[in-house]
């Protein structure tokens, strides 16, 4: 069994202390495997200087790209450290099941999140809707679409799901081959630096990428 621990940033103590007590836990064989989650390049590189990182799990997908826009990504290849996307599918947004605001329960806690709200609701919704176009001319879903796209970045997607049958849609994502004229029109529909909304409120925002 492959064991893995991941931690998140704690402001309060210095990332090097962290990852020391992490480290023990390998050396004493209790863990394989350390990871990050939600880190910024400066922490990633302090934290591989004590020990190696396996893995750091960020949010990516089409419609979040900031790890990308800071570099991240870059100090993550650098360094040879795996990226575990989570909420590859834009919180379900890119399955394009939401088509209004008002498809989101009165509980929904998407309804929080700046991305979804206002006016960039219908901008995104815009962008969806081409990501559609498009998966439906190469026989797949959106869904299929964007977790494909993320695994020709080489990283791992990690959809959640509560449904066998969208599971099952996930899993035949990894049967989408995307050519580069194919990634070149992604990119063309949401360039890098396309403004979709901040995926947290502004207090959240100042926990993430540190």
């Amino acid at each position: 069994m492959i064991c893995i621990i991941c931690t998140v940033l704690d402001s309060h103590t210095p990332i090097e202390e962290t990852v020391g007590e992490m480290a023990a836990l390998v050396k004493e064989g209790k863990v394989r495997y350390i990871g990050l989650s939600e880190v910024g390049s400066e922490t990633i590189k302090k934290a591989h200087a004590v020990h190696p990182l396996t893995a750091v799990q960020s949010e990516y997908s089409l419609f979040e790209r900031q790890i990308e826009e800071l570099g991240i990504i870059n100090t993550l290849n650098e360094l040879g450290i795996g990226l575990v996307a989570y909420s590859p599918l834009g919180r379900g947004f890119l399955s394009g099941s939401i088509q209004s605001p008002d498809d989101f329960a009165d509980d929904d806690f998407r309804k929080q999140i700046p991305k979804y709200q206002g006016a960039q609701f219908f901008k995104n919704l815009d962008l969806v809707n081409e990501i559609k176009k498009m998966a439906t001319k190469k026989n797949s879903t959106a869904v299929q679409l964007a977790i494909a796209w993320i695994i020709a970045q080489g990283h791992l997607p990690i959809p959640g799901t509560k449904r066998v049958k969208y599971l099952e849609e996930n899993i035949d994502a990894t049967n989408v081959v995307l050519a580069q004229d194919d990634l070149d029109r992604l990119e063309a529909i949401i360039p890098l630096g396309t403004v979709t909304g901040a995926r947290y409120d502004e207090a959240g925002m100042k926990g993430v990428n540190v």
